[in-house]
């Protein structure tokens, strides 16, 4: 029975609070209509269950060692570049290595602290909403950065994180305060509805991911800042 309730317990994801708004409109909607028409009341049962199960919350298990970047969206890794970081988070007028994690409207959009320190600066950035997917978006979108001030190897070391508002997507929800400190994994923000996030370090760190990688907020190591040969990866 006890191995019965922990099963059920696994099954049934928390929802963050950010859904509730949504989940009670639905339900409002889906009671209201199936009363006019059968037909309705399904449509909006389907409709209210998918927003549960987009602003679901689960625990994750957080890889921890010196150096680690943990990926702070789940989704797919769709960029891995080396690029001039946005302006308005003064992190280096130079190339910075930056991974992107694409979130579709079934991934989840929760989004986790890639590194231990604290909050130097937030910056939103008023923009489009294009594609989230397209290289461009990193200018041209909505976007909401912080730079996240840790060390490594007791040298100081700024991070920058970025998310982006894309085409579904119209809100980005902080839940973080410039001069916070956080550690690797906890939760910073969320975005609505379909998006991605940027993580901006240095040339030196290694990548440990690949192009198309399934990405797990708080699980997955994107990179070593210790830096090393890249991993090969292939399709099969």
């Amino acid at each position: 029975m006890t191995d019965l309730f922990e099963t059920i317990r696994r099954t049934l994801v928390p929802i963050h609070k950010e859904g509730y708004p949504f989940i009670l409109i639905g339900i409002v909607l889906t009671v209201l209509l199936g009363w006019f028409a059968q037909f309705l009341f399904w449509i909006f049962l389907i409709l209210t269950l998918w927003v549960c199960y987009f602003f679901r919350d689960p625990e994750r298990v957080v890889p921890s060692g010196e150096g680690l970047v943990i990926a702070p969206a789940d989704g797919r890794v769709n960029l891995i570049s080396t690029v001039v970081p946005p302006p308005e988070l003064d992190l280096s007028h130079e190339p910075m290595l930056r991974i992107s994690v694409f979130m579709n409207v079934f991934d989840c959009h929760v989004n986790r602290v890639p590194v231990t320190g604290r909050i130097g600066q937030i910056h939103y950035t008023p923009g489009l909403f294009l594609n989230a997917e397209l290289d461009k978006a990193s200018d041209d979108n909505e976007r909401n950065g912080l730079v996240i001030e840790t060390t490594h190897k007791g040298l100081p070391l700024r991070v920058g994180v970025v998310q982006i508002a894309g085409l579904v997507a119209r809100r980005i929800v902080g839940f973080v305060s410039a001069g916070d400190t956080l550690q690797t994994g906890e939760r910073f923000g969320l975005i609505r509805f379909g998006s991605r996030v940027d993580v901006y370090l240095p040339t030196t760190a290694r990548v440990l991911v690949g192009l198309g990688q399934k990405s797990v907020a708080g699980e997955t190591v994107l990179a070593d800042l210790g830096g090393g040969a890249e991993r090969a990866f292939r399709r099969i």
